[in-house]
């Protein structure tokens, strides 16, 4: 049985999506919230990420992976910790497609003692 880890960025402005072999090092399939939708604003929408989803698993099984792992990533380090819209709607996609799902792992970089967030003295100012 061949398997494959999918790796999801997804932050407040894209959603990317990428399958590798277990150790990272060959990419099978690469996807982006802009490569499926045509507005700049609609990259990180629940629609791309479900698009994404169903792009990579296709591709997937094409080449006769049948299970993934999945990696989720939010920007992290000083920005947001929470992943995007996109990347709930990009699981179920996903498993939808009849890929069997090992286990989803949350792999945002998290700061220890980080650098100033940017924004300066006041924060951002609307």
């Amino acid at each position: 049985m061949k398997e494959a880890i999918v790796h999801i960025y997804s932050s407040f402005n894209n959603t990317i999506v990428t399958a590798t072999d277990l150790s990272g090092a060959e990419t099978f399939a690469k996807c982006s919230g802009g490569m499926v939708v045509k507005a700049d604003r609609d990259e990180s929408n629940p629609y791309a990420g479900m698009q994404c989803g169903f792009r990579i698993a296709g591709v997937l099984k094409g080449l006769g992976i049948e299970s993934i792992h999945i990696k989720v990533r939010a920007p992290g380090g000083n920005k947001s910790q929470t992943p995007g819209p996109g990347a709930q709607a990009c699981i179920r996609a996903l498993a939808r497609s009849g890929l069997n799902v090992g286990r989803i792992e949350e792999v945002t970089p998290k700061s220890h003692d980080h650098c100033r967030r940017k924004g300066g003295h006041r924060g951002r100012r609307v």
